[in-house]
């Protein structure tokens, strides 16, 4: 059984490893189905996606139109107005055959100018509040990657109350001291105010060596059993976050694998097993 954490003020224990759907962006509605069959027998009770995410809400459709009670849904914009924004949620609730989504984030909000413009008068959280108001979404959100992702969360969050955040978080990322500064800022002030923390790229090895990619993912992933499990317990040995999976369905039963044999114990106990795997940063 995968173990199941409060996702912040929502009231919802989300499986500590959610769906990072991306994995479902180019792949074909069996490959889809597949891998929902997959969720379900492993009792994940979240699913992450976008409207930027390739096919992967087409590919949702059906299966979160039958079983939409079995699942926290969250998907994300890129859109920075008000009027795009609100058009891209539109066009998700029909792609995702429902009236609602339980998390709309704001997607990748890292870069300054494209925050003035989401953060001002027309622009994107003003769809999102309305949204909220009008039970479209029930909570919202705010995402990003890149070293600036804890400092620029902590500035969204002081601009706006929102319910959950989701940034990077592995192994490699923690030893820059300026990224695990901003993490930790973040966080304390997440857990102050009970808003959830998902994370991504806890699998990650580094960049690819080269042109030839064996994994869906834009980055080299562990891929052996045992690696997976180290790095996916280093993550969640971490009270209180989530581990959205990568974005690989080929991945995912290694992932869920090892959040089901989850074991407690001090995060820094497997410090020196993610020493010796020698993962490098994917952002510097």
């Amino acid at each position: 059984m995968i173990e199941r954490r409060p996702f912040g003020r929502t009231g919802h224990h989300s499986t500590c490893t959610i769906f990072g759907a991306a994995a479902l962006g180019r792949v074909t509605q069996a490959e889809a189905d597949h891998t929902l069959e997959l969720l379900l027998a492993a009792d994940v009770n979240h699913i992450d996606t976008a409207n930027s995410y390739g096919e992967s809400e087409r590919r949702l459709g059906p299966w979160t139109g039958r079983y939409r009670d079995r699942f926290f849904l969250a998907t994300k914009t890129e859109e920075r107005t008000y009027a795009k924004a609100k058009e891209h949620l539109h066009r998700s609730l029909d792609l995702l055959h429902t009236d609602h989504v339980d998390l709309w984030q704001m997607h990748c909000l890292v870069q300054p100018d494209q925050w003035e413009q989401a953060m001002g008068p027309g622009g994107a959280l003003e769809a999102f509040i309305e949204a909220k108001e009008q039970g479209l979404a029930r909570f919202i959100g705010v995402t990003g990657h890149y070293t600036v992702a804890g400092w620029m969360h902590k500035r969204s969050l002081e601009r706006y109350d929102f319910d959950s955040v989701l940034l990077p978080y592995n192994y490699a990322m923690m030893q820059n001291p300026t990224y695990r500064a901003d993490f930790e800022a973040l966080v304390q002030l997440c857990q102050a105010r009970n808003v959830a923390v998902q994370t991504i790229k806890s699998c990650t090895r580094g960049p690819w060596p080269g042109d030839e990619h064996s994994a869906a993912t834009w980055y080299e992933p562990f891929s052996e059993q045992a690696a997976i499990d180290t790095a996916v317990h280093w993550v969640l040995r971490r009270p209180g976050i989530f581990l959205n999976t990568p974005g690989d369905i080929h991945l995912l039963p290694k992932v869920l694998d090892a959040a089901r044999r989850l074991t407690p114990g001090p995060q820094s106990e497997l410090d020196p097993a993610m020493e010796a795997l020698a993962p490098t940063p994917l952002f510097t």
